[in-house]
């Protein structure tokens, strides 16, 4: 039943079948003799859940295969058919009655309960792991959350006190100030203090490199003083930042639902529409998850988006489209707003827009009758010592442990 795929990390669901109601959830690896790790991670798993309420929910098998032993753990059928319909997760924490705003613990429940619906089993090489990759997403959603940010694809802004830029290196950290505060004081200006200037993509760098030396500091301290002195010297940006620091779930063979997420997902939002996708910056939209039903607008952070606003905006770019004083493609960002305003408060506007832009996304150079809606979701590598994927340019495997 299960097949191996080239961008998968763990077992799929046969062809078709995620939009069937089939569930993989989440596997644990490790030793299966008595006494060792895969035993006592299963129990350590079957705590967790009942400390966060998910037990009764939950359900669990083991195996073995090609890669050894295995258990895994999915939410019941019924549960899942209740709680996220059609893989809809962005009911989860009304359905399961959290305050993920206020509580970190209910937080953790919204994020495990949506791995426990994937259609691609999230595979761990231990529950220690998967304890750091709810963590990793947890933190990626409160500092996406505290993140305020100008928009611009042209010029980029960093404290100086604690940023400098080179060509050859970008911007890096100067020596005698910590990675973390760094990137706080360039994301997370607090009320009233000043916004610096990023594009989309480089953002959501900042807040996943941010997250990711919070997790390392409390579980692979030597790690975070590599990643420090890494970004002392060079900055690691775009493709070579998702190489180093990223995995890939989804394909466009075999796409994710189109309203299956996970709180600390990262994700891209494409314009379908070729013309306007030609202004800089308005090829498409890349965002995280924040859970319930939610995605982040690191401009307006009071108003982040909805599925829905984020369709009905992506949408309406191609009327915004225009040209500056010197004939390039420019946004008309009022025209857009107006659009969006008028079509939010009229339902027949707003579907007709989402059977169009909820459809799975063209490949890329190609623009037909696809929509907005990625195959694809990113989330950070394994970062545990001995079990840790992360790998930093020049590093050798043993550092990592």
């Amino acid at each position: 039943m299960f097949q191996q795929g080239d961008r998968f990390q763990g077992t799929r669901a046969p062809v078709g079948a995620a939009l069937q109601g089939w569930w993989a959830g989440i596997r644990l690896r490790g030793a299966d003799g008595p006494g060792e790790g895969l035993a006592v991670d299963g129990r350590h798993m079957r705590a967790w859940l009942a400390a966060l309420g998910l037990a009764s929910l939950v359900e669990s098998s083991g195996g073995r295969d090609a890669a050894g032993a295995y258990l895994d753990f999915r939410l019941r059928p019924d549960a899942a058919a209740r709680c996220a319909p059609g893989h809809d997760t962005s009911g989860l924490a009304v359905a399961l009655g959290l305050d993920t705003a206020g509580r970190d613990r209910d937080l953790d429940t919204e994020i495990l309960a949506a791995m426990l619906l994937g259609p691609i089993a999230f595979e761990l090489p231990s529950h220690d792991e998967l304890v750091s990759a709810v963590r990793l997403r947890r933190r990626i959603v409160r500092a996406a959350r505290r993140t305020v940010l100008s928009f611009d694809t042209e010029h980029a802004e960093r404290p100086e006190e604690c940023w400098t830029y080179g060509e050859a290196t970008g911007f890096t950290i100067v020596p005698g100030h910590g990675l973390i505060d760094a990137l706080r004081k360039a994301t997370q200006p607090g009320i009233g203090g000043r916004r610096y200037s990023f594009s989309c993509y480089r953002a959501t760098e900042y807040v996943m490199l941010l997250a990711l030396a919070q997790e390392l500091a409390e579980c692979n301290p030597g790690l975070l003083a590599i990643l420090q002195r890494q970004w002392e010297t060079r900055a690691i940006m775009s493709g070579e930042f998702h190489e180093v620091f990223l995995h890939e779930y989804g394909s466009l063979r075999e796409p994710l639902p189109a309203r299956y997420y996970v709180p600390g997902d990262r994700l891209w939002f494409r314009n379908p529409d070729e013309a306007s996708a030609n202004v800089e910056g308005y090829e498409g939209s890349w965002v995280f998850y924040l859970g319930e039903g939610r995605y982040t607008n690191f401009w307006t952070p009071e108003r982040h988006y909805s599925l829905t606003h984020k369709c009905v905006e992506l949408y309406h770019w191609r009327h915004g489209l225009r040209r500056d004083a010197a004939g390039r493609p420019c946004m008309d960002e009022a025209v857009v707003e107006a659009r969006v305003r008028a079509d939010l408060d009229d339902p027949t506007a707003v579907a007709a827009v989402l059977e169009r832009m909820l459809r799975l996304r063209d490949p890329a150079g190609v623009y037909a009758q696809g929509g907005c809606i990625d195959a694809t979701r990113e989330y950070v590598r394994c970062v545990r010592p001995g079990t840790c994927t992360l790998r930093l340019p020049g590093m050798a495997s043993s550092q990592a442990a």
